[in-house]
């Protein structure tokens, strides 16, 4: 009975395989333990739909080819093979895959486990059974808090690079736990997220050229250290976010190009099937092997490593035919147009898929252009995201930090324009990695100025970046004030905090990210239009900006002064009269600013306005600085409207005796 069973398992896991909606993938093909007819052993299976014929070799037959040969088990080309009792936990294999013209292949595993370490590939039989998880609290705590309504704060981390041991050796995962863990509580970081895990062989790729899409890199330990990295960070009440790569793919040749002598996973056409930018290969979309394994791949590292969120690296590659290709170069779709289909309904069914395993999850997309609908769902004709990178804003605003404070008037649509777009998607604001790489300087040295001005410039920045709304991601190192580029063989400069402006700078930015986690009006209506609103964004000539962001019953006043100069008695007009207290502000002296002596914390309306808004709040804006206010209405004065009236009427007339007296 048992065994009929079992092959009916295997039946259907073959069937829906070759159909394209097999999402588990992983629990057939690979290598798994078995027992079959009284025998204990290790099956298995591939898929290679063109090979003439291919062999198990590794340690446990002397890399013979003809000890242990495969049978193919489908039309579609899978082939299977059982070997009883030799096969050992870490055992390293591959597949010896002999083409139609009769060139022999040696292949890693695609849904292999583990890996051996760099510069090794090939795989290692591992068995993922055994490890007990420990954050059923964690789940829980997320059940009740959605991450929609909820701040998100998220460093980027490389985990190679983030700290070393002093041999110049990167952390191992427990390490990492040790060290990243506290310091992600202590600088007030909701989420981590991990470039790419999953096993690479270039060091240089930074995990963004993918071999092992079932197993995170044997660089820092074996696959139940990382289970236990991911269990710790849960425990700590921290989410862990994973960088995916479904875009594309390298030529090693004992990864997945040309897997049997022909294109299997990549597309045949290299108008569709290359990225000539990367040197990579793109998956075929269209393919439903293709299919099982990419979306298998994101079901397993939800399922098996508890992953909170995936965010798709280069979405927009997916999409486009002719993204970064010349005219003649790409192949249009059958309806004429660039968009590929094939990867929409690809993304589509992923995010499906993805929500039906873990409901809360996070699916983010790195998308650079103006798709619509990228975090809307499915149903409604969206992609299915439920957050997008938003590159805009990222652009537009370190463009603008860039410059001399001078030409910023000149520029102020940079500053203000993804207002006017940001509650189109779920968006996350980033200053990820490939910001501070490449001759792009990092953070701090993207700001103009003395070395004052270059922190007052990013303390400002950060604070505007926090009142913006949207989801955040910082890298790591923008915390330091970093001004050494981004170098993967190199951790960070952490003897920085040994000078005081380096000290003092983070020390803010972990006040800066407790206001965040700590006001409402910050992140509970950050998708909502109702939940913002423009209190000065044409003083474009004064450099200054002001917004309110409101949520559960509370209302922050977000004010920035992006010129090199004070402001004094700055009038700011509101619809209401109020009383505000000073949340934060840059520019204070134990943040490195230049406020050293005593400052005022409290602030009060005035009666008279403009425009309708008939109450004046008077601030003294500090040169390259950003206030917070919490605003406690108080009760109107029933004369505010008629002063405001009055105060408009008086200069009407005055611009009318100017007017009358240049004549």
């Amino acid at each position: 009975m048992k065994k009929n069973q079992d092959a009916e398992r295997n039946n259907l896991a073959l069937y829906l395989f070759h159909e394209g909606t097999n999402y588990k993938t992983y629990e057939y093909l690979g290598s798994h333990k078995l027992e079959q007819d009284g025998k204990e052993g290790v099956v298995f299976r591939t898929w290679a739909p063109n090979a003439a014929k291919i062999s198990v070799v590794g340690e446990f037959n002397g890399w013979d080819e003809k000890k242990d040969p495969m049978e193919r088990i489908s039309e579609g080309g899978v082939w299977q093979c059982f070997i009883p009792d030799k096969v050992k936990e870490y055992d390293v294999y591959r597949y010896a895959v002999t083409t139609q013209d009769g060139e022999l292949l040696m292949k890693a595993d695609p849904y292999a486990y583990h890996y051996e370490t760099r510069p090794s590939n090939a795989s290692k039989f591992y068995s993922l059974d055994g490890y007990e998880w420990n954050d059923n609290a964690w789940y829980q705590y997320k059940a009740k808090h959605s991450h929609y309504t909820n701040p998100v704060n998220i460093y980027e981390v490389h985990a190679g690079s983030w700290r070393k041991f002093a041999d110049g050796n990167p952390f191992s995962y427990e390490k990492f736990a040790d060290e990243l863990i506290p310091y992600v509580k202590e600088m007030g970081y909701t989420h981590i997220e991990l470039m790419p895990m999953t096993e690479y062989p270039y060091d240089g790729s930074w995990g963004y050229q993918v071999t092992g899409y079932f197993a995170p890199t044997a660089r820092y330990g074996d696959p139940k250290e990382f289970m236990r990295f991911v269990d710790r960070c849960h425990q700590a009440g921290i989410s862990v976010i994973m960088d995916w790569v479904p875009a594309h793919f390298p030529r090693d040749i004992h990864g997945l190009a040309k897997f049997d002598g022909t294109c299997c996973y990549e597309y045949a056409d290299p108008r569709k099937g290359e990225h000539k930018d990367w040197g990579t290969l793109v998956f075929d979309y269209g393919r439903n092997e293709v299919i099982s394994f990419l979306i298998s791949s994101a079901v397993f590292w939800l399922e098996k490593y508890h992953i909170d969120g995936i965010r798709c690296d280069a979405v927009a590659s997916m999409l486009y035919l002719d993204y970064s290709r010349k005219d003649g170069e790409w192949v249009p779709n059958k309806y004429g147009g660039k968009e590929n289909l094939e990867a929409v309904a690809f993304l589509q069914r992923l995010n499906e898929s993805a929500f039906a395993v873990q409901p809360d999850v996070m699916m983010i997309a790195e998308e650079s252009t103006s798709w619509p609908m990228v975090s809307k769902p499915t149903y409604a004709g969206g992609l299915g995201f439920n957050y997008k990178w938003n590159m805009g804003w990222m652009n537009d605003m370190l463009h603008y930090m860039s410059l001399d404070p001078l030409y910023r008037s000149f520029n102020h649509d940079n500053l203000t324009f993804s207002f006017f777009y940001a509650f189109s998607e779920n968006f996350i604001l980033p200053v990820s990695h490939d910001e501070v790489v490449h001759g792009k300087g990092s953070l701090i040295n993207k700001m103009p100025g003395t070395v004052e001005q270059k922190f007052a410039n990013t303390r400002a920045f950060l604070a505007y970046m926090m009142a913006h709304p949207g989801k955040k991601l910082n890298f790591m190192g923008n915390e330091l004030g970093h001004f050494r580029e981004w170098d993967e063989k190199r951790e960070l400069d952490w003897d920085l905090l040994k000078y005081p402006f380096h000290d003092a700078f983070q020390k803010y930015f972990a006040r800066l990210s407790l206001v965040y986690a700590t006001e409402p009006a910050l992140f509970d209506g950050e998708y909502n239009p109702d939940c913002f609103e423009w209190v000065a964004s044409e003083s474009c000539t004064e450099g200054v900006y002001a917004w309110l962001r409101k949520g559960r019953g509370q209302n922050l006043l977000c004010i920035m002064n992006t010129q090199d100069h004070a402001h004094k008695k700055f009038p700011l007009y509101l619809k209401f009269p109020c009383s505000a207290e000073l949340v934060l502000d840059t520019e204070a002296a134990e943040w490195g600013g230049a406020h050293k002596g005593r400052r005022k914390l409290h602030f009060h309306t005035t009666d008279g306005g403009v425009y309708g808004r008939d109450y004046t709040l008077t601030v003294d804006l500090p040169a390259m600085g950003s206030f917070l206010l919490r605003l406690t209405p108080e009760a109107p004065n029933p004369d505010a409207a008629r002063i405001s009236a009055n105060k408009a009427m008086a200069q009407k007339r005055r611009t009318a005796r100017a007017k009358n007296s240049s004549k």
